[in-house]
């Protein structure tokens, strides 16, 4: 595919590495695709593997990692708040060619799991804990609070994460002031 191509060769880090899972996604059978900025891979339009670079590593992300049986324990959850993605990292081509069956057998196991219908059961919105200091916020400006509901749930889910991320009551006081602009327009935590 063109975009994966261009993406290829654009990149300065992890190139051979990339270049290798990609050969492996492809003889697996899986369709190319490019989404959300990296070379994606799909099966009967359904996501399969992504493949993206950090600094410290390249990694094959299964869409629903969580679903699968992960016998060799090297699937690794990216952040606690990742709910169905897991990742197999690597810092080397000579790891993944050692893993080539491995990998070939999770990305097999990931179709079926595909082929079954499978879902991840999500988090609801509703079971994240709200912070203290949002609680308040929404007792004292009733507009606020419905703004922020007025939000889709994965914008609410955002806020929530970063929010509770603070350690100290200031500092999650002060992100809640901050956030609140973007709230009232709408927008999500990450968006401008």
């Amino acid at each position: 595919m063109e975009k994966v191509d261009r993406y290829i060769d654009k990149i300065k880090n992890w190139k051979e590495e990339i270049i290798l899972l990609r050969e492996i996604c492809l003889e697996c059978g899986l369709n190319e695709d490019f989404k959300w900025m990296h070379p994606c891979y799909t099966f009967q339009g359904k996501n399969i593997v992504l493949i993206h670079g950090f600094k410290e590593y390249c990694a094959l992300l299964f869409h629903k990692g969580v679903l699968l049986k992960d016998a060799e324990n090297i699937l690794i959850q990216q952040t606690e708040n990742v709910q169905s993605a897991r990742q197999i990292r690597f810092t080397d081509k000579e790891q993944i060619n050692d893993l080539n069956t491995i990998i070939k057998a999770y990305i097999f196991e990931a179709i079926e799991v595909e082929k079954a219908g499978l879902e991840v059961k999500m988090k609801k919105t509703s079971e994240y804990e709200i912070p203290e200091e949002l609680e308040q916020e929404f007792e004292n400006n009733s507009e606020f609070k419905t703004a922020f509901y007025n939000l889709t749930p994965g914008r609410q889910r955002s806020y929530l994460l970063h929010f509770s991320d603070a350690k100290q009551t200031k500092t999650r006081a002060s992100r809640i002031e901050k956030s609140k602009p973007k709230i009232f327009d709408g927008k999500g935590h990450n968006e401008r």
